[in-house]
């Protein structure tokens, strides 16, 4: 039990404190890991413009980056356990397709729109009102979908054909939308960390820890299911209660990081399967806990790498997170005869 732990909390918790020091002092300008010491914890300003980057720019990047990893990760995990796919992800439930319908709608039709209506769809929360309103009227048909069919694999392609039908309309948006429409949501797609102000960060770590107890209270069910659901019911669980709750919080975490941080690819798919070689074990107990700090991990990383250290330019989250995930992938589908699924 002690080795357990000691896997699972005490060493990735030291690599996350320094993948967090590491996120927080490297970028375009060089901030020192002592002062950030004495400005974290005595609340001391020694040079203002530091202070400035760290504060308003560098640390809530960083808490968004530790919840969208760890977020994703867990809804990942939660995923590929309710549909015994390895390549099953956070957004196999069109959750994502949702939110780029919603944007989609705000940023290529705003052309329909004039007057009020266009004031009141250009605020600073405008795209993130926009995206969560696609997530939410998808959530709302999975659940409604959910609730009907016991099958876990005709869910899983009524959330693909979700994600099929949202992609059309996205597609049919772009081929009429203006060219300076089309590159802001082009940029959407990108996915984003360092744009959020603390106000939304804290209402991000409300939408995470929401989908985390959920995660947490699913986590018996989630050890039966990964021997079948007929061994699961003969253990006393309900199938649709635990598709359900399973589903709510792939829904609420996923949905909600969207909203926030855009569409980020690859850490919901590829991170389990990491932590599955590193624990070494199919218990959720281990694995949930385990596959938020690796996931927060690896977005810090992938954050750090994007900003280009010591230089001025920033590349896309998501081209950082595709050259790790891609290669996991392949790497799943190489060895599929080996996973547990």
């Amino acid at each position: 039990m002690s080795k357990h732990i000691s896997k699972v909390l005490i060493w990735p918790l030291a690599v996350l404190v320094l993948a967090i020091l590491l996120n927080l002092s490297l970028g375009s300008v060089y901030i020192p890991m002592d002062y950030i010491f004495v400005s974290v914890f005595t609340n001391q300003t020694i040079n203002e413009t530091w202070h400035y980057i760290l504060f308003d720019y560098r640390l809530p990047k960083a808490i968004t980056a530790i919840l969208v990893g760890g977020g994703l990760s867990v809804s990942g995990l939660m995923m590929q356990t309710l549909f015994r796919n390895p390549l099953a992800g956070p957004f196999v439930l069109g959750i994502s397709s949702g939110a780029s319908l919603g944007v989609a709608l705000l940023v290529l039709g705003s052309g329909l729109l004039s007057g009020f209506g266009a004031t009141l769809l250009s605020g600073p929360w405008a795209m993130v009102i926009a995206s969560a309103s696609g997530s939410f009227l998808v959530l709302l048909a999975v659940i409604g979908a959910s609730s009907k069919i016991k099958d876990a694999m005709a869910l899983l392609i009524i959330g693909l054909m979700f994600g099929s039908l949202t992609g059309a309309v996205v597609s049919v948006l772009s081929y009429f939308s203006r060219a300076e429409a089309l590159q802001q949501f082009v940029f959407w797609s990108f996915g984003g960390l360092g744009h959020l102000s603390w106000t939304a960060v804290m209402i991000l770590l409300l939408c995470v820890f929401l989908g985390l107890v959920i995660a947490l209270a699913s986590l018996k069910s989630m050890n039966a299911l990964l021997l079948g659901p007929r061994y699961a019911q003969s253990l006393g669980v309900s199938i649709k209660k635990s598709t359900f709750l399973m589903v709510l919080a792939t829904s609420i975490l996923a949905g909600g990081i969207t909203a926030f941080a855009g569409p980020i690819a690859f850490i919901g798919l590829a991170v389990p399967h990491l932590v599955r070689q590193i624990m070494n074990t199919p218990d959720h107990k281990i694995m949930l806990p385990s596959s938020f700090i690796w996931g927060s991990i690896i977005m810090l990383l992938c954050d750090t790498a994007a900003q280009i250290p010591f230089s001025s330019m920033t590349l896309p989250i998501n081209a950082i997170t595709s050259i790790l995930g891609a290669p996991v992938v392949i790497w799943i589908l190489m060895r599929r005869k080996n996973l547990m699924f």
